[in-house]
């Protein structure tokens, strides 16, 4: 697994990131400059991928200890994948920082320049001073009030490995292209049975998934109990609705990690298996009890596999939840990388409105087996770069030469380019937005892959 490493002078907010990332309080904070000196580590997830967050001692020379505080933090940094470099917002630029900031900048790794306590617009007035860094990469952001991060998750994510495990990618969309004929007016795409959907019912031990599947299949097919992980073996049931056939797998409840015991841990295995053979998920989450961190992991797993998702608030009869409130919480904060996923509030022991999971299945499906005309994805990536034009590329022009969708279940689409890797995740997510809103992909992964004409080089993001 990949690292990323905090690295600053003392006191600049780099065991608070730390906390933040990790979210929970791990390093020590405290306002006496040098709190930290060796260095934290934990598992932490960035967006739908995974890494390793290092908080760093402070670069700092005063003393022999902290010379070799420093020395510490330099041969972890040369050990680490990507470097974010903090600096503190409501101070002037400091010539040491630059000195610092370009002795990491050789080790020609991912780096970038990171300004916390950008609290007020008076701060971000003094962070342009930063600017005179040269560097590329800057984030203005305010640990202590949660501001800013998002955009540096987006950057972070792109330099991490996938932990999707979409067979033969790299393949799919080179045998795509190699065969592409631009004047060709049908595109040929993976067989997908459009009768059959392989829907698999996911989320923590107790929250109701076999309340749900009995509720959806109309039988007691699953059995119940208050006891938390009465499910081992997965339940498999299959209906007709509007003449589809859904096949629905009831997997076990997943547990903390250090709660996994006995015939759990291989209930965990078959439950990722089962997400490897579903194109559907439904995370199914307790509205009663509330949400937690476990309920993030079981979200990434759906992310992991490029399923579409529905989220499904069980015992709603029972919270005192307010429902926009919930999305907001949940797609804007909990779970960013599937803002894309309907929610839908149900009762399964009552079966109120459980009706609504059938038809949002069907439509769901639609969108992930979704061919857009190649014609109206071009005009709208025309339209979509004249509005915002593409940034240049240290002074050179970057040309979408044009877009073609060359897959589908998830749907994935190739823009072809001059320079692939210049494509920012900014711009590429304004591109997928764009896609969202013209044509319907609720509830499915968007993948759009930049590729150079003619070459293996190529750039892609889910």
């Amino acid at each position: 697994m990949q690292s990323i490493i905090l690295v600053g002078k003392p006191n600049v907010g780099k065991s608070s990131l730390f906390n933040r990332m990790a979210k929970k309080r791990i390093a020590i904070t405290s306002e006496i400059s040098g709190t930290t000196r060796d260095t934290n580590k934990t598992e932490v997830d960035i967006g739908s991928k995974k890494a390793f967050i290092i908080d760093s001692g402070g670069l700092d020379e005063s003393d022999e200890l902290f010379k070799n505080v420093k020395k510490n933090t330099l041969k972890v940094a040369k050990e680490s994948d990507i470097i974010l470099y903090l600096v503190d917002g409501k101070l002037t630029l400091d010539e040491e920082d630059r000195s610092f900031f370009y002795s990491l900048k050789k080790l020609n790794k991912p780096i970038a320049l990171v300004i916390n306590k950008v609290d007020n617009k008076k701060d971000e007035e003094r962070a342009w001073e930063f600017i005179n860094f040269g560097v590329k990469e800057i984030f203005n952001i305010s640990v202590t009030h949660n501001i800013g991060l998002d955009e540096l998750y987006d950057w972070l994510e792109q330099f991490l490995n996938e932990t999707s495990l979409v067979p033969d990618e790299e393949q799919d969309l080179e045998d795509f292209l190699e065969h592409y004929d631009e004047n060709k007016q049908e595109l040929q795409f993976k067989e997908i049975d459009q009768n059959h959907i392989r829907v698999g019912i996911v989320g923590r031990v107790n929250v109701g998934k076999s309340s749900l599947l009995n509720a959806l299949v109309k039988q007691e097919r699953s059995v119940v109990s208050s006891i938390a992980g009465t499910t081992i073996d997965p339940v498999n049931e299959a209906i007709t609705h509007q003449d589809k056939t859904i096949e629905f797998v009831d997997t076990a409840g997943i547990r903390k990690r250090g709660k996994i015991q006995g015939l759990e841990r291989f209930a965990l295995n078959r439950t990722e298996k089962i997400l490897q053979n579903s194109q559907i998920a439904l995370l199914v989450l307790d509205a009663d009890e509330g949400f937690n961190e476990l309920d993030e992991r079981i979200a990434g797993l759906i992310a992991k596999y490029y399923l579409g998702v529905i989220i499904v608030l069980n015992k709603w009869d029972k919270s005192e939840l307010d429902f926009d409130k919930t999305v907001k919480e949940l797609k804007l904060d909990r779970f960013k990388f599937l803002a894309h996923a309907p929610i839908v509030s149900v009762s399964a022991l009552s079966g109120k409105r459980v009706h609504v999971i059938l038809d949002k299945i069907l439509q769901v499906f639609e969108n992930f087996i979704q061919k857009i005309p190649t014609s109206k994805l071009n005009n709208l990536i025309e339209s979509a770069t004249k509005a915002h034009p593409l940034p240049h590329d240290y002074g050179k022009l970057v040309k979408i030469y044009y877009a073609v969708q060359y897959d589908v279940a998830p749907p994935k689409i190739a823009l072809i380019m001059n320079r692939p890797k210049a494509l920012h995740f900014s711009y590429k997510r304004y591109l997928q937005n764009k896609i969202r809103k013209e044509f319907d992909f609720e509830g499915v992964p968007l993948i759009i892959a930049s590729r150079k004409k003619g070459s293996k080089e190529n750039d892609e993001n889910g």
